[in-house]
């Protein structure tokens, strides 16, 4: 009770000063600095700064991000226990420096861009054109003179660096351009560098006169801070293979959704964008797959919040939902030592994401926003007018041949005789229209993207509201979305001892969808190469063209027409939220409390129009309603401890336990027969036939307990032991618990002794660890039997009835992935080239998969524990500085992965196929399956053909078991859609304010399944093809791969066959991007503190020898289909201009 009085008064003072900032930063701006600014432009820039009983230095460093300065001194000059107390609204710095300095007892002074603090008894140095000694204070003799530069790793003069004689009190600052005079007593002298940033230097003197001093970055100090599970840590401290993506970078490449801003980022997370309809549809694999089950995917955690929802509609993730726009950084565990934490579910990889926050140093208020136009980026080669009617008539003369006997029974019709339709030829049979399916089916993609954020407080309140919206048209006609996004974030330290916060977001998506995952049958992308070019997309009374206006076509309506009237609206609304308080119980000692929760509800509405031909015109009509609500909650605790005992050891420890119920309830309402297409899915009791309604429900429970201790000893040898325990409902009693234990070590190579004059190389780690994770992802209870409804039917009425539908497993077991690790983290010359290398090898056990069973038992399948995996790889990735002047610097990334994946055992070594790929042991997953295609049969081999019952222009199958028949038992695996290796390559060029960026994407040894062959290359004469049947076999053409041309009935070979696998390789030019920042100078006549506009071109090129229209492709929606292209979604290549607005 206490909590809520005292809570209620917090939120309404917090919401007052909400108000008050959202004012001011609408009236006042903050101003950044150039480069070149005088004294007295520096000055007056405006500072906002609210700190209370905050370290000095943390106040200088909010003030440097306002104005774009740095403040250099002497660490004695502000101790770091000296604590201030300051505030200031959009005040001049002059007048915020005056605050500052006095209690302070400092004086200071300007030196290009550095503001020198010196204590009040000291002089401040001067500056003259040429080098001046400045004498702080003489305490012993002076002997001779010593000059010098100081530079950066860049070479760059350093201003403001603080050169002191060892031992005393004499010193010098140097100037504007690095340089320095001082007087030394003799030979023996050993001057100290030292510069906010750097690292200290002593250098004696000895005979010199003249120091060359290079000064290099202080890694440490300036180290960013990694999030992983639980916690955060120093990238120099982590012993895990994690990578990280700051939020920064992933504006760079606008996306609708995190998936597609992610590809290409870390080093082992192949991110295959396998649709280029709005919102895409990403499929992630971290280090390879690792289960057979359905679930490969990483776990996602955002805020701390797990995001457990699985089978959503259409292919899409958890993750889709999520606003890009909303997140501060990414981190990606890789390997076991950073995965384990999270056990039973970090099999698959973990990826944290953590959102923005509020602001610390005043109110702000920014507005990024762009728009862009998607085109085709290329077309398959289609049969025009003329080349089908042409191909059409050579079918029907090869009839003959292959149906002699239907030829002789008059089963065919010239097609000549048939093209006296005057609504599609003239007079003398020639065809009126001659359309392109492929430009009336794809227009110009507009999409606008606008996001609005307000944050305000200081480092002890602080709040942030986001909101967004974004409209977004595909790029196939009829297809859309539009998101609306919004999220509340606050922090408030109401006491010393206690934190309180919380976010709450939620999203609001609905789109429509032509490309249903997994679907053939007669959907708009298949249309769009199978509709006839001699039919219009409508006639001139307004009637749709359709191939059945053609006599003997399959008769599916034009890919407009289906677009059009056969619906499917996907709805989607999540809310994700979580309040956390941390309670310091003694020093070093936390208590950690956090409740999150994550609610997703989907709606599909579909209907298929009463015209709409092989979909729903004998149904009258189509209409169908599916819902689907995921719930999820959790309650965690966990304890941390830090101390350091005597400068040596550090000691990290985390221990707590952490509750989750999981539960999802779904339903599909269906009626048929309309009278009219008005109500669509509306109002289903329009229509005369409804169906029975559907519905079901599942729920879970996870508990789990979990520890950490991370152990340093002199910030060189480090130690990490993780472990978790987790309990999971889904298993029966006897195997409800498991334990997910790793072990990880490194040693920071560079912080010995030997290495202090090995100056070249400025970071050296390694690291090794070992650990097992989990996968729980099967539909819960499946070690128990299961209930469910069955109709009959008796005396012409459907009966009800309700019996076992599931064969109990009882020794049911976890599924467990081991994996080994090791990692070796270089820099060279001062980090101008930084490289991380990983080899790891992941086993898999007891994998989880509803395996079949024989139809005799009344059942289909059978969850099991059916065999194990193993995945091994290489990872590498460098970032290079290989240009860093002034005016210019060049900046380069390259990164690369190649994984290798094996199927070890199957229970009972028995093929499992998995929709268009075969699982087998020996194999990678993924595997396609099915005959070798040896081109066709020649003249010359007649005889031989006969032996398989084929003819001269006929498929040629390879008899691979040589028993004298083509059957299933020549089928073999002849092809992987997994690749071999993937990377990307990402070059960054910047003068002055002006940056280009070039992201190139490269993926090998993987292939692609062009399963749109079976109906626009194998069958002609009832569609459209593609243009490569103009290759078909004639005597006068049999080194070919197409069967000689012959209509349908006359029998045909369509069979997943080394033919429709095509090398999947590609470079594509990912992004292209060209931005500039407006100088501090001109924005602030606007009242802006940021102001960037920028340009880019998303896959401006791709170099590929796939025939489709892109070999990152997947349309299937079985696990392991990655590079199955059934009738796919391009993917545009977008055209945009953006801005970023600061205030």
């Amino acid at each position: 009770m206490k909590k809520t009085v005292r809570f209620k008064p917090l939120v309404y003072h917090l919401m007052k000063i909400s108000l008050i900032q959202c004012v001011l930063a609408l009236i006042f701006t903050g101003i950044s600095l150039a480069r070149e600014a005088s004294a007295q432009e520096i000055l007056q820039q405006r500072v906002t700064i609210n700190v209370e009983n905050q370290d000095v230095r943390k106040a200088l460093t909010v003030i440097e991000k306002q104005v774009k300065i740095r403040f250099a001194y002497r660490p004695v000059t502000l101790p770091s226990n000296r604590k201030i107390t300051l505030s200031a609204s959009n005040e001049p710095l002059v007048e915020v420096l005056g605050k500052l300095i006095k209690p302070l007892h400092l004086r200071y002074e300007i030196i290009g861009n550095q503001i020198i603090l010196t204590p009040e008894k000291e002089a401040a140095p001067t500056v003259t054109p040429a080098p001046k000694v400045v004498p702080i204070e003489v305490t012993a003799p002076v002997v001779r003179k010593i000059s010098g530069v100081v530079t950066d790793e860049a070479n760059a003069g350093l201003p403001g660096v603080s050169v002191v004689l060892k031992g005393t009190q004499r010193g010098t600052t140097t100037n504007s351009e690095g340089r320095f005079d001082l007087d030394v007593p003799d030979n023996n002298a050993v001057l100290v560098f030292s510069f906010l940033g750097y690292l200290t230097q002593e250098l004696t003197v000895g005979a010199q006169t003249q120091l060359n001093v290079s000064l290099k970055v202080d890694t440490k100090s300036l180290e960013e801070v990694i999030v992983v599970g639980y916690g955060v840590q120093r990238k120099s401290d982590l012993t895990g293979a994690v990578g990280t993506v700051k939020g920064e970078t992933l504006l760079e490449r606008p996306s609708a959704s995190l998936n597609q801003a992610l590809g290409g980022r870390i080093t082992g997370v192949n991110v295959s964008v396998n649709s280029g309809r709005p919102g895409g549809r990403a499929n992630i694999r971290i280090r390879g797959n690792t289960s057979v089950s359905v679930a490969n995917n990483p776990l996602y955690v955002i805020d701390g919040v797990i995001l457990n929802a699985t089978d959503l509609a259409n292919g899409s993730t958890p993750i889709d939902y999520i606003n890009p726009n909303d997140i501060a950084s990414i981190e990606v565990l890789k390997d076991a030592s950073a995965t384990a934490i999270y056990g039973a579910r970090g099999a698959n990889g973990v990826i944290l994401v953590t959102t923005k926050r509020g602001s610390q140093d005043g109110g702000r208020i920014s507005y990024d926003t762009d728009f862009s136009i998607g085109v085709l980026p290329r077309k398959i080669p289609l049969l025009n007018s003329e080349e089908f009617l042409r191909t059409e008539e050579i079918a029907y003369q090869n009839a003959k041949k292959y149906d002699p006997v239907g030829w002789a029974g008059g089963k065919y019709v010239n097609p000549v005789t048939k093209r006296t339709n005057p609504l599609l030829f003239d007079a003398s049979g020639k065809p009126l229209y001659n359309t392109d399916w492929q430009d009336e089916s794809f227009q110009k993609a507009f999409t606008q993207n606008h996001q609005l954020a307000f944050s305000g407080g200081n480092a002890r309140d602080n709040f942030g509201l986001y909101l967004g919206y974004r409209n977004e048209d595909g790029l196939m006609k009829e297809s859309w979305l539009k998101r609306y996004s919004a999220r509340f974030v606050m922090d408030s330290q109401i006491k010393k001892w206690i934190k309180v916060g919380g976010t709450l977001s939620y999203n609001d998506q609905s789109e429509s969808q032509v490309d249903p995952l997994g679907a053939g049958g007669i959907i708009a992308m298949r249309q769009v190469l199978e509709a006839l070019p001699i039919i219009p997309v409508k006639y001139p009374d307004g009637r749709w063209g359709g191939n059945e206006d053609y006599p003997g076509m399959e008769g599916g309506g034009n890919p407009i027409h289906v677009a059009t009237e056969r619906i499917y609206y996907l709805k989607t609304q999540t809310m994700l939220g979580n309040i956390y308080t941390n309670i310091s119980l003694a020093k070093g000692l936390e208590l950690r409390t956090t409740l999150g929760t994550n609610i997703i509800n989907q709606r599909i509405d579909y209907y298929g129009g009463r015209n709409l031909n092989y979909i729903s015109r004998n149904q009258g009509g189509d209409a169908s309603i599916t819902g689907d609500r995921h719930n999820s909650w959790q309650f965690e605790n966990y304890l941390t401890y830090n101390t350091k005992i005597n400068k040596i050891h550090s000691v990290n420890a985390l221990l707590g336990l952490a509750w989750q119920h999981v539960d999802r309830f779904n339903f599909v309402a269906r009626a048929q027969r309309f009278q009219d297409d008005y109500f669509q899915f509306n109002n289903l009791g329009a229509g005369a036939v409804a169906l029975a309604p559907t519905s079901g429900t599942s729920a879970y429970g996870l508990n789990s307990y979990f520890g950490r201790i991370n152990y340093g000893l002199k910030d060189k040898y480090l130690l990490t032991v993780t472990g978790r325990i987790d309990g999971s409902s889904k298993f029966g009693s006897s195997n409800r618990y498991a334990v997910f234990p790793s072990a990880a070590l490194a040693w920071r190579v560079i912080e010995e002794v030997f290495m202090q004059n090995v100056h070249f190389i400025s970071n050296l780690k390694v690291r090794t660890s070992y650990g097992v994770t989990g996968n729980t992802e099967i539909t819960a209870y499946q070690a128990l039997a299961g209930l469910g409804n069955y109709s009959v039917i008796f005396n012409n009425a459907r009966q009800i009835g309700i019996g076992v539908n599931r064969l109990a497993n009882p020794d049911l077991r976890w599924e467990k992935t081991a994996q080994v690790d090791a990692g070796v983290e270089l820099g060279l010359f001062n980090n101008r080239i930084m490289l991380e290398a990983d080899v790891y090898r992941k086993l898999t056990t007891d994998m989880l998969l509803s395996a079949p069973v024989p139809s005799s038992s009344g059942f289909t399948t059978v969850s099991q524990n059916i065999g194990s995996m193993e995945n091994r790889g290489v990872e590498l990735g460098i970032n290079t500085v290989n240009v860093a002047g002034r005016n210019f610097s060049w900046n380069s990334s390259f990164n690369i992965s190649f994984n290798r994946n094996k199927v070890i055992a199957l229970t009972g070594g028995a093929d499992i196929f998995s929709g268009s790929t075969i699982i087998r042991e020996g194999e990678p997953v993924g595997s396609f399956f099915g005959f070798v295609h040896q081109g066709t049969w020649s003249i010359a081999e007649e005889s031989e053909a006969a032996k398989y019952l084929k003819k001269p222009g006929d498929i040629k199958y390879q008899d691979v078991n040589n028993d004298g028949r083509i059957n299933d038992n020549d089928r073999v695996v002849i092809g992987k859609g997994i690749p071999v290796g993937f990377g990307t390559f990402i070059n960054t060029f910047t003068h002055k304010n002006l940056e280009l960026m070039v992201d190139l994407q490269f993926m090998y040894g993987n292939d692609v399944l062009f399963r749109s062959k079976h109906s626009a290359e194998d069958r002609q004469g009832i569609a459209n093809s593609f243009k490569t049947v103009l290759n078909a076999w004639t005597p006068t053409n049999q080194n070919t791969n197409i069967a000689e041309l012959r209509p349908v009935s006359a029998g045909y070979n369509t069979n997943n066959d080394t033919d429709r696998v095509q090398d999947g390789s590609f470079l594509r030019g990912r992004n292209i991007l060209l931005s500039y920042k407006f100088s501090p100078k001109m924005i602030e006549k606007i009242h802006l503190n940021r102001l960037r506009a920028f340009v880019s071109v998303q896959n401006f090129f791709l170099n590929t020898k796939f025939e489709g229209y892109d070999p990152e492709v997947s349309t299937s929606g079985s696990a392991f289909d990655q590079g199955v292209d059934l009738y796919a979604y391009p993917k545009p290549r977008v055209f945009m201009v953006g801005l970023n607005i600061g205030l």
